[in-house]
């Protein structure tokens, strides 16, 4: 790796034990130099391989990737938490966007018109912009990685990765075996470190394009700088995302979708819904499903047997959702205490619900990124929908119900970027784009589908006479 003489050491650790996973070497301003000046010579050479051999790569790719798909699992569920059946869900979910890499050949096919004028015809192409450089998060550190670089390769650029500190380790893997792959040296780089070296990948000016997913304060500062550097950027935010739950929609699919939604990974990540806005009459029975089903969930590692949620990624991040839970007793009903009945050992939280929350309080406002819900009581769907749009946030959102008209008006009116109908996590395949709106994205073009090809690719008109 590009990362071999570096500053000092990043100690990699299990959130469930507390034991060591491994180390991995922090980049400094040299470092991240000579990473970025190492693909951008590879870039030169590698925008010149015919597509349709940059796509046979990554059909290579695909494969190994398969068949190490446990392995990278368990790297995930190890280092991040989750549950291992959520974890090879994420590594599917990566998998699938390599695939969708693998059709860069018809993905980079431009328009053309002959007879503009009189002997004159025009067309479109697509070429790759250079380096590019993605910084990716804690809660999925195998699936987000794959989001971008398949796409930026297969389209001709190059790629210097910088994974989330505290997960690196699925990363160094999928580095490794990206290499085994007949993919020209450098033209992956996979770099670690904090801020200083986020800002040195930033700011060199040999990169050109920048991906982040993150809290949306850090989003915001992404797209800041990296304007400012005139980059191209995509910056990927957080959310709060609402459920709403009509009274025709209380149903054991629908708690066992909200309970995915909101659980689920430990509530680390942006599509989970945090705040049930049930409507009319629906609270009191979904409450009591999802009472029962709470009452059954059991807490631990994700090798310990039966458990179903594991923990939250560390202390700091414990303390913060526990500091929410303590406010939320001011002025809210505690139905289901996480506080509660978790193991000693590791930073677990266990899921929480509270009941009849004011909208404007904490718990319906922030971004908790932990296994916290929210039920707010609205009469009317048309309340429920205004309540949602007032967030500062749209990434998604659900609604839950037996009816189509519902469901139209719910489609038509909120103020998202991906909507859910009956289905507790509204995440898009890889040939659709992922992304949100308002402080839930920062930049144009979302992460995958033909948004991420045009992300990491500049368009050029040609108009030719005869």
């Amino acid at each position: 790796m590009s990362t071999a003489v570096l500053s000092d050491e990043i100690v990699v650790t299990n959130p469930a034990t507390g034991a060591e996973l491994g180390r991995v070497k922090r980049a400094g301003e040299t470092e991240v130099d000579r990473a970025v000046r190492a693909a951008h010579a590879t870039y030169l050479e590698w925008r010149e391989v015919p597509v349709v051999e940059r796509a046979r790569r990554f059909f290579k790719f695909q494969v190994v990737l398969e068949e190490h798909l446990d392995e990278l699992a368990k790297i995930v569920a190890n280092e991040n938490g989750k549950m291992l059946p959520d974890a090879r869900g994420e590594v599917r979910r990566g998998i699938e966007c390599v695939e969708f890499a693998c059709g860069m050949p018809s993905l980079l096919m431009g328009d053309s018109l002959e007879g503009i004028a009189r002997g004159i015809d025009s067309q479109t192409i697509r070429q790759p912009l250079g380096v590019c450089v993605g910084i990716t998060p804690f809660n999925f550190p195998a699936m987000i990685p794959m989001w971008m670089f398949p796409i930026a390769i297969a389209a001709g650029n190059a790629f210097v990765l910088k994974p989330s500190p505290q997960t690196p380790l699925a990363s160094v893997r999928i580095f490794e075996l990206f290499s085994q792959c007949g993919f020209p040296p450098n033209v992956l780089q996979v770099v670690h470190g904090d801020r200083p070296t986020v800002e040195a990948l930033i700011g060199h000016p040999l990169t050109r394009a920048v991906s982040f997913v993150g809290s949306s304060a850090v989003a915001r500062h992404v797209q800041s700088v990296a304007v400012e550097h005139h980059k191209r950027v995509q910056a990927l935010g957080g959310a709060k995302n609402f459920l709403i739950v009509m009274p025709d929609g209380v149903t054991d699919a629908a708690v066992e979708n909200i309970m995915g939604s909101a659980f689920g990974a430990a509530g680390e990540r942006c599509l989970a819904g945090s705040v049930v806005v049930a409507v009319g009459d629906a609270a009191e029975p979904l409450l009591a499903k999802l009472r029962a089903a709470t009452s059954k969930l059991k807490i631990g590692a994700w090798d310990t047997d039966g458990a179903q949620m594991g923990p939250v990624i560390s202390e700091q991040a414990r303390e913060r959702i526990v500091g929410y839970i303590d406010d939320g007793l001011r002025t809210s009903e505690l139905v289901v205490d996480g506080r509660k009945n978790v193991p000693e050992r590791g930073t677990f939280v266990g899921p929480t619900i509270f009941d009849n929350v004011d909208p404007s309080a904490p718990l319906a406002r922030d971004e908790i990124f932990g296994p916290v819900l929210a039920v707010v009581r609205v009469p009317t769907l048309d309340a429920a929908i205004e309540l949602a749009n007032r967030s500062t946030y749209g990434n998604a959102s659900s609604i839950f119900t037996q009816s189509g008209g519902a469901a139209q008006r719910f489609a038509h009116a909120i103020e998202v970027g991906m909507i859910g109908v009956n289905v507790g996590v509204a995440a898009p395949m890889a040939f659709f784009p992922f992304g949100g709106m308002k402080d839930s994205i920062f930049g144009d073009l979302r992460a995958h589908g033909k948004d991420g090809v045009a992300f990491y690719t500049q368009q050029k008109v040609v108009i030719s006479r005869w």
